[in-house]
């Protein structure tokens, strides 16, 4: 699934800030998931939110991605031009 899906489907907002030398993608879970936790393996990210599974491809061109969460947003810093 791809961010532009998942957002569409589930209601998340999504950002993507493009900058000189990468880009960040945001995507809102909302408070409500507490428990959360990210991965990343072979090109997909993969979030769990309280009993949910998420599964996101890196759009095409990504070499180095860095994930995290923090008060139910995902932060993913991708390096290079996409």
């Amino acid at each position: 699934m791809t961010l532009e899906q998942f957002t569409r489907n589930g209601g998340q907002i999504a950002r993507r800030y493009d900058y000189g030398d990468g880009t960040v993608l945001a995507v809102d879970f909302g408070t409500s998931a507490v428990d959360t936790s990210v991965d990343l393996a072979d090109g997909t990210i993969i979030v769990v939110a309280d009993d949910e599974q998420y599964e996101f491809e890196l759009p095409d061109g990504a070499d180095d991605a860095h994930t995290f969460m923090k008060n139910g947003v995902l932060t993913v810093e991708l390096e290079g031009d996409l």
